[in-house]
């Protein structure tokens, strides 16, 4: 019976020491329906932020539940702002299933196809109230104008303007394109991400991404970035 596909394994000094990471079939089986479908994953999105209802989280807001993940933020007219979906509700399901992080509610909407509907049970001021949401495409990059990064081979990043979804919620320099193949692309960036220091210089713009750059000595840099609800350094060199 099969469980789940290995991704990686920990191997200090090249030895296995019995500790392995999968990826589950559930999400394999809808990863494998899309790509036979549609030849791609057609990642959707509902306009909402969550993080993990650890028990002192859940504590200090009064929320009876240590399970669920807490909506921290809702983008004005989004999907999930028309499905009635507020700050500091609670989600307990999605499509019936039980929600016990952050990771999940990411998943379900993930692998759930644009234009369909996720039916959430959540969790307000004590009482639970269903409501549904349904998928919409994510912001495209496509029409964003980049500038090209001789430092960062083979991307082009733009400033992060009026009208785009993280305008006025993060700053930094906004992965526009990376060319397939390329040193960048080698490396790990992905258009969307959104590079926030270099070194720990912090890097608000695309001006002062450049400054950061040419002020690099090193022959290797530290970029940081947002992707997603993650924050990951990648290391160039």
């Amino acid at each position: 019976e099969l469980i789940g596909i290995n991704t990686a394994i920990i191997g200090p000094a090249g030895g296995n020491v019995g500790i392995g990471f999968a990826v589950p079939t559930n999400m394999v089986r809808e990863v494998m329906n899309q790509i036979v479908r549609y030849g791609e994953v057609k990642r959707g999105r509902f306009g909402m932020s969550t993080q993990d209802l650890t028990p002192d989280l859940a504590a200090s807001l009064g929320i009876n539940t240590n399970e669920g993940a807490l909506v921290t933020e809702v983008e004005a007219g989004s999907p999930a702002e028309k499905a009635g979906i507020k700050p500091r509700d609670v989600i307990l399901l999605a499509n019936g299933k039980p929600v016990r992080g952050s990771s999940d509610v990411r998943n379900r909407v993930g692998l759930t196809p644009v234009g369909e509907e996720v039916e959430f049970r959540l969790l307000r001021d004590g009482k639970q109230i269903a409501t549904k949401a349904k998928v919409v495409a994510p912001f495209t990059l496509a029409s964003v104008e980049g500038r090209l990064i001789p430092q960062l081979e083979g991307t082009a990043v733009a400033n992060i303007e009026r009208g785009m979804p993280m305008f006025g919620k993060v700053e930094g320099a906004l992965v526009a394109r990376v060319e397939a193949n390329s040193p960048a692309w080698y490396y790990g960036l992905r258009p969307g991400d959104i590079i926030v220091s270099i070194n720990r210089t912090r890097t608000r713009n695309v001006a002062e991404l450049q400054t950061a750059l040419r002020n690099n000595e090193r022959n290797a840099m530290a970029v940081t970035l947002l992707r997603g609800d993650f924050r990951l350094t990648i290391l160039i060199r």
